[in-house]
Parts: C-alpha cells; structure tokens; sequence
C-alpha cells in the first residue's frame, strides 16, 4: 500500500525534525502527530506504548533510506 499525501507529509515533518535538532524523541512526534494529523495515525502496540501508524513508519524509512536510526533504549530517532 502506498502511503498516503498525509503519510508523506508526517515522514517529512520526522525527518526536517532530526535534521535541524539531531533526534526525535518518539513522545515528541506522537504528541506532534496526534495534534496536528489526528489520532488514526497513532495506535498503541502490544507493550502499551503509543506508536506512529505502520504506513507513516514505512514513509518515514522511505525518506531517510538508511540514514536514520531508532535508540530502542531511548525511545528516539537520531541520525546515524
């Protein structure tokens, strides 16, 4: 499934994010997404923890090919 015109701009938003501060914290960009583009690109996995939407993740890799990596210990995304 492609992502969607909102998916694209959110994986944008992520990605400009960790370009001008050098990380995003998860809880930064749930709370940033749930306000700006709605709660339906948020759901909450099976540990309980919010999480941004398969699709925006997917657009969000698409952006960054590679050049971005997730700190599982850190809840954040930071340039690799």
């Amino acid at each position: 499934m492609k992502a969607t015109h909102v998916e694209q701009q959110i994986a944008k938003w992520m990605v400009g994010e960790i370009e001008n501060r050098g990380m995003l914290r998860q809880e930064e960009a749930i709370a940033h997404v749930r306000e700006q583009f709605g709660e339906q690109y948020v759901f909450t996995n099976g540990q309980g923890h919010a999480s941004l939407e398969k699709e925006v993740k997917k657009a969000f890799r698409k952006l960054h090919r590679g050049r971005v990596a997730w700190d599982r210990d850190g809840f954040f995304w930071a340039w690799t």
